[in-house]
């Protein structure tokens, strides 16, 4: 998997691009925890939930019925509503299409057992046919290790500027109105 770093730089930068530079903390901050959210599935290790299970890492959370259900959900609590209307439509596409980035990087690492993207319809574990991104090791020890630093710079390539260039451009463009309200 990419790096909490690398999951949220993409995150931050999609919500850059999305509503532009008034960008509200309060909308960066829940479009950054929709980014990373999949990852909250590492608490199945301490639960006794095997990397192979359905909720097992990378498995349902990792999904992208996940990511669709987080965007709704994020929409209406962004939203402080329970009605989306048009506009709340397109914040929950936002949102699950930012909790949707996460598996679909992870699906672009070297390692790991793949993806679920499809979970929980099919619990085949997919990668993409190119790989370019380092897989991240688990646990904080071996992050600090000659394979974590190769998957910070493998990262830097390969999400974070790529992300710079993304919030770039969304800082350069009209703001995008992103209603609580409307």
């Amino acid at each position: 998997m990419p790096t909490v770093f690398g999951h949220a730089a993409l995150s931050l930068a999609g919500g850059l691009w999305y509503a532009g530079p008034r960008s509200s903390r309060r909308f960066l901050a829940l479009t950054m925890v929709c980014g990373l959210l999949p990852d909250a599935d590492v608490a199945a290790f301490h639960l006794g939930i095997s990397y192979e299970h359905v909720f097992g890492h990378r498995g349902f959370f990792h999904s992208l019925t996940f990511a669709l259900l987080v965007g709704v959900a994020a929409a209406l609590w962004y939203r402080r509503s329970w009605r989306l209307g048009a506009a709340g439509w397109r914040l929950a596409l936002f949102f699950g299409a930012v909790t949707a980035s996460h598996g679909l990087t992870d699906a672009l690492t070297n390692g790991g057992l793949g993806i679920a993207l499809l979970s929980p319809w099919e619990t085949t574990r997919f990668f993409f046919p190119w790989t370019p991104i380092q897989v991240s090791p688990l646990g904080i020890r071996s992050f600090f290790s000659p394979d974590g630093l190769a998957a910070v710079v493998s990262e830097l390539r390969w999400i974070c500027l790529p992300a710079a260039g993304m919030a770039w451009l969304g800082w350069r463009r009209p703001p995008r109105a992103v209603a609580e309200d409307a």
